[in-house]
C-alpha cells in the first residue's frame, strides 16, 4: 500500500515562519534571561500587559544586547516620556515575590543595593540603548532606567526591563538625572509593603503607563 504525505500549504508555511520571527533580539550574553512571560495582574485599566521573567539577581552581570539601533520609539503622556513597549515590556526578578516582600523589597536596611548591576556594566548598556532608542539629548541628564523599578521587584539587567529615560519637560539642561518617574515608583514600593496593593497590580500598573500609575490604583 503506497503512503501518502500531506503537503503544508504555501499560506500556512508563510503563517509559521512570521509566527517565529521579532523585531526585538534576545538578550544573547545572558541565556538564562530570556524568561517566559508571568501571569498578568487583572483589573489593570486599560488591559493587562504580558510581563516577562528574568534572571534575577546574579554574581556577575555582563552586558546584554539592546534592540537594533533606531528600532524603539518613545511615546509621550502630558509630554512625559513613556518606554517603547515591544522594546521595553518590562521583566521582572523570579527572586522577589508576595510571599517574600518582608525579605526582600520591604526588609529592614534596603534591597536595591545589594542586586543592582555595576555602572562599568549599565554604562555600556546606556550608550546601546541610546542608540535603540535614537536618544540625541544629553546622556547625563537622561536616566537608564528600570521600567518595573528595583523596590518593585524589576529585574537588575534585563535589557527588556531597561530603557534610557529622557529628562522631564522644562528639564533645565546639564542639571542631571531629576524625572517625574521616580517618586511614583517609590509611592508604589510604600503601598505594595503597606499591603494596600499586591506586588502584581503595582508591577501591571507601572507597565501600563507610569503616569498614571497612582491613579489606576487609587493611591493619588
Amino acid at each position: 500500500m503506497r503512503s501518502t504525505r500531506r503537503v503544508a500549504s504555501p499560506a500556512l508555511l508563510a503563517c509559521l515562519v512570521l509566527a517565529g520571527c521579532s523585531s526585538v533580539p534576545p538578550s544573547t550574553s545572558d541565556p538564562s534571561s530570556r524568561g517566559a512571560a508571568a501571569p498578568a495582574a487583572s483589573g489593570a485599566a486599560g488591559g493587562a500587559r504580558s510581563i516577562a521573567v528574568g534572571a534575577g539577581p546574579q554574581k556577575k552581570y555582563t552586558v546584554q544586547q539592546q534592540p537594533a539601533a533606531g528600532s524603539c520609539h518613545y511615546r509621550h503622556e502630558k509630554g512625559e516620556p513613556l518606554e517603547d513597549p515591544k522594546c521595553t515590556p518590562g521583566a521582572i526578578s523570579p527572586a522577589v515575590t508576595q510571599t517574600n516582600l518582608k525579605s526582600t523589597i520591604c526588609r529592614k536596611g534596603g534591597y536595591t543595593s545589594g542586586v543592582r548591576p555595576s555602572t562599568y556594566v549599565t554604562g555600556k548598556e546606556k550608550r546601546l540603548n541610546a542608540a535603540s532608542y535614537g536618544f540625541a539629548g544629553n546622556m547625563s541628564d537622561a536616566e537608564y532606567d528600570h521600567l518595573i523599578s528595583l523596590q518593585l521587584g524589576g529585574d537588575p539587567n534585563d535589557y527588556r526591563n531597561l530603557w534610557v529615560e529622557p529628562a522631564d519637560p522644562g528639564h533645565k539642561k546639564g542639571s542631571g538625572v531629576n524625572n517625574s518617574k521616580d517618586p511614583v515608583e517609590t509611592k508604589l514600593h510604600t503601598a505594595v509593603c503597606a499591603g494596600k496593593v499586591t506586588l502584581a497590580q503595582a508591577q501591571q500598573a507601572i507597565v501600563t503607563d507610569w503616569t498614571t500609575a497612582l491613579a489606576t490604583l487609587g493611591l493619588s
